[in-house]
């Protein structure tokens, strides 16, 4: 295919995917009210109330919901779209490599997601509450801000869960190496748990939580690479054996 050939398929995928991401939008504006009710509902539990103090600011979070529902619908879309670009020039076992990342890191965010709401979520709205009590001060909650905080929880704890997609994927490009990520385990850790203390409420508990799923991930990443290594060496040691 020429060079305007090309331009002209990105083109029409670009157009495909921004058309059906507007028609989710619309989706999702109808159904964001419900939304909204459904994200502030998890903080209703714990003695929640909330206010919004601009005259749009409600309406701005319908969009803002409606964007992101929007962008969830479409993905799956969009990334079917970015493979069948890219994948004429893509060998097979490349092509094997980006599909299954594609996969894996797909379900890999969607569990971060189910884990934060499942398990963060509930620790962090209730230590948040909870330390305000007895102190006098009443607390009325920005609907904006609320609804931002959830969003950042989710997305901060999708993208860690992203970590066994992305280390096994480097690692299978030969950017990294299984030896330095042993030989880092105890910086990796240190800095786990820096990063823990950072995204979540100031106790232990909540630190913890947050920092032994990512421990455990990075183990995993380690086991997941070293077991593709052996299969492509043993692989490429049956290969020879057959030339021989």
């Amino acid at each position: 295919m020429t060079l305007s050939g090309h331009l002209r398929e990105l083109r029409n995928r670009l157009v495909v995917c921004l058309v059906c991401l507007v028609v989710s939008f619309l989706i999702g504006l109808h159904f964001a009210p419900q939304l909204v009710d459904f994200l502030t509902g998890l903080g209703e539990a714990y003695g929640y109330t909330y206010v919004y103090i601009a005259p749009q600011e409600l309406l701005m979070q319908y969009f803002s919901v409606a964007l992101i529902a929007g962008v969830c619908i479409t993905l799956p879309l969009i990334l079917y779209n970015t493979w069948a670009f890219i994948q004429p020039g893509l060998k097979k076992n490349e092509n094997f490599l980006f599909l299954s990342a594609m996969f894996f890191g797909l379900v890999c965010f969607i569990i971060g997601i189910i884990f934060a709401y499942k398990i963060m979520l509930p620790f962090m709205l209730y230590f948040l509450i909870d330390i305000s009590k007895g102190s006098g001060i009443t607390a009325s909650i920005s609907v904006q801000n609320y609804l931002t905080f959830l969003l950042t929880i989710f997305m901060i704890f999708g993208i860690v869960f992203e970590l066994p997609v992305v280390s096994v994927l480097l690692t299978q490009m030969g950017l990294l190496k299984i030896k330095w990520m042993k030989q880092g385990r105890r910086f990796v850790i240190v800095l786990i748990f820096f990063v823990a203390a950072v995204i979540t409420p100031p106790d232990v508990v909540s630190q913890i939580m947050v920092a032994v799923p990512m421990i455990g991930l990075y183990e995993l990443s380690i086991i997941i690479a070293s077991l593709l290594l052996r299969l492509r060496r043993k692989k490429k040691k049956d290969t020879e054996e057959k030339e021989a």
